[in-house]
């Protein structure tokens, strides 16, 4: 099993940054990745970014490129989310995952492990 913890969400300003924190514990995996997701209410579940585990190789939505940046820490088992020039559609509640194996980090299938989520409001 694998815990997933997010913290950083808030409320901002538009144009404002924020940077969110994922730590993992329990028995993580090395071979597949850690992803981004968001989801505002009365929408699907969508891809933000993610980050391959041993390559470092990132990944990013159109919607987000240029803003947000992916990165990782394996010795403390932590994926961060640093978002900068936030919008107001960046309201979500963002969730990180873990992947046991590498492929379509854009997919939610890929992703075993969610954590609980923390809310990002963006005010205009």
């Amino acid at each position: 099993q694998v815990q997933l913890v997010e913290s950083g969400g808030g409320l901002v300003q538009a144009g404002g940054s924020l940077r969110l924190s994922c730590a993992a514990s329990g028995r993580t995996f090395s071979s597949g990745g850690m992803g981004w997701f968001r989801q505002a209410p009365g929408k699907e579940r969508e891809f933000v970014a993610a980050i391959s585990w041993n390559g470092g190789t990132t990944y990013y939505a159109d919607s987000v490129k240029g803003r947000f940046t992916i990165s990782r820490d394996n010795a403390k088992n932590t994926v961060y989310l640093r978002m900068n020039d936030l919008k107001p559609e960046d309201t979500a509640v963002y969730y990180c995952a873990v992947a046991r194996y590498s492929g379509n980090y854009h997919s939610t299938s890929l992703y075993t492990y969610w954590g609980q989520g923390t809310q990002v409001t963006v005010s205009s």
